[in-house]
């Protein structure tokens, strides 16, 4: 394609006016090859200006830049400057891949909290209505049965619009992408226009550092999806709601507990049938459902709000909503584990005191005979986070099964230490079993009926880190292993 047909919707200066062929669109200077255009993008530790010299070398036929270089760039070469080089890449990743979210059913969702298990939601019930569908965002790319990692909670705008072409070209027709705040912040999401766009919730997160200078700017980042969406559904229990929405461009779609809410919940109560836990509730409004989450927590009543207002601007049946969010399940996110016995197995991806905090507090509403929690701590980390893991596990479990999780390059056996010190401070009972495997094996092997055993704090993680190398190990395949040795 022709630099110039990329560059369409981007504003620009030529200050070398050729108008090369280009064969793809980088940003990391590592991949430059023949006839590609290198945008220098400035990150948080590195410009990508520094890197433009090296760029040429290895063939870039044009550079695209918002600061003045510092070496004479060679005839033939061109050089397009513009103020923003990461909004530039955003555009002409569209143009690049064929403007790809105008072939599918687009929706974004952003807030504090909830993005990951409503995005999960939302694609189950498209799933259900027959839209194949893929996601975009903490778990990776995932679509037809497959997923890729991915660096950030919402990737490069270039691997975002790649992403959506592979997608359609195995056929799907919905996307539903996790809209982070640094996400918006840097143009990932530019050049698309949503079809819906969704506001969970906004909490005090991501402050700080390189993150957010403040709370003002968290909250005008979140905003920034609603300028580029067609549909608007918020949740109105949250005071930063019409904040956050002002921008849209038509009447938002509200939800929530609120009796001025558009679509409302009613009667939620916890489900617990068959070693699944969940909620259970009807909606008024807009929608009049009775729905079952397999997924525990009341806040799990929010994010199934969110996903059926998302879903209500397309044509999608009542049923195809009832049995998505039935059959709804977020990949290490309290994600149940078929077990033979009469008890209930979760993994999860809580690997600091807070989510701990969170996800037992949850399931200690369910009254279970034990909570058992197996967890460890990553190595190489503040020892305080291993105090307050092992602080909160023994006030919050009946019993603790300490043992490892991605050690580095630390000895097991110190961070177990550093577990116990936090655990002794309270009057939880805890056993040691330092190989991961085989302390699953122990919660499998002693599960009583009416326990809920938590693995937690590798989730959706498939490795285990030791001494500088990722060894492969995925807890479902762990457990299958060993009920297949026990004759379970």
């Amino acid at each position: 394609m022709k630099l110039k047909d990329l560059l369409v919707n981007v504003k620009y200066t030529e200050i070398s006016a050729v108008n090369p062929e280009i064969s793809d669109i980088i940003y990391d200077s590592r991949k430059v090859t023949e006839n590609t255009a290198f945008v220098c993008l400035k990150g948080y530790t590195s410009d990508g200006h520094k890197y433009a010299e090296s760029a040429v070398e290895k063939g870039a036929a044009a550079l695209i830049i918002s600061d003045e270089l510092d070496f004479a760039v060679p005839e033939g070469v061109a050089v397009i400057k513009t103020d923003d080089t990461r909004l530039a890449l955003a555009l002409m990743s569209a143009e690049l891949f064929g403007r790809p979210a105008e072939e599918l059913k687009t929706i974004a969702i952003t807030g504090t909290k909830g993005k990951t298990t409503t995005a999960a939601m939302i694609a189950s019930i498209l799933e259900q209505a027959g839209i194949k569908t893929g996601i975009i965002g903490t778990i990776g790319i995932a679509y037809d049965g497959r997923v890729i990692k991915a660096d950030n909670t919402t990737p490069e705008s270039y691997i975002i619009q790649k992403s959506m072409r592979d997608m359609v070209n195995s056929g799907c027709r919905a996307m539903v992408i996790e809209a982070s705040s640094i996400g918006l912040k840097h143009s990932r999401l530019a050049g698309i226009t949503f079809d819906t766009a969704v506001f969970t919730n906004f909490s005090d997160d991501h402050i700080g550092g390189v993150e957010h200078k403040d709370m003002a700017e968290y909250l005008y980042c979140k905003s920034l999806l609603f300028r580029q969406c067609r549909h608007a559904a918020a949740n109105k229990d949250d005071e930063n709601y019409r904040v956050i929405t002002k921008d849209a461009k038509e009447k938002v779609l509200t939800f929530g507990f609120s009796e001025t809410a558009d679509l409302r919940a009613e009667n939620d109560r916890l489900l617990s049938d068959n070693g699944v836990i969940g909620v259970r509730f009807e909606t008024e409004g807009i929608k009049k459902l009775s729905v079952e989450v397999g997924i525990p927590g009341k806040f799990n009543v929010y994010n199934a709000l969110s996903a059926i207002a998302a879903v209500s601007f397309f044509d999608v049946d009542d049923k195809a909503i009832v049995d998505g969010l039935k059959l709804a399940r977020v990949k290490g996110r309290v994600e149940p584990v078929p077990v033979p016995g009469n008890y209930t197995l979760l993994i999860d991806y809580a690997h600091n005191a807070l989510s701990m905090e969170n996800v037992l507090s949850t399931l200690r509403l369910y009254k279970p005979n034990r909570l058992v929690t197996m967890f460890g701590a990553g190595g190489n980390r503040p020892k305080v986070r291993r105090y307050e893991m092992g602080e909160v596990s023994g006030r919050l479990s009946d019993l603790s099964v300490i043992t490892e999780d991605n050690s580095r390059f630390e000895d097991v056996m110190d961070i177990i230490e550093d577990i116990k010190t936090g655990i002794n401070k309270t009057d939880g009972k805890y056993v040691v079993v330092p190989n991961r495997r085989d302390a699953i094996k122990y919660c499998i092997e002693n599960a009583q009926d009416g326990d809920i055993i938590v693995l937690a704090g590798k989730g959706h993680e498939d490795y285990q880190e030791i001494k500088g190398v990722k060894h492969h190990m995925d807890e479902r395949e762990l457990v299958a292993d060993i009920l297949e040795e026990l004759g379970l």
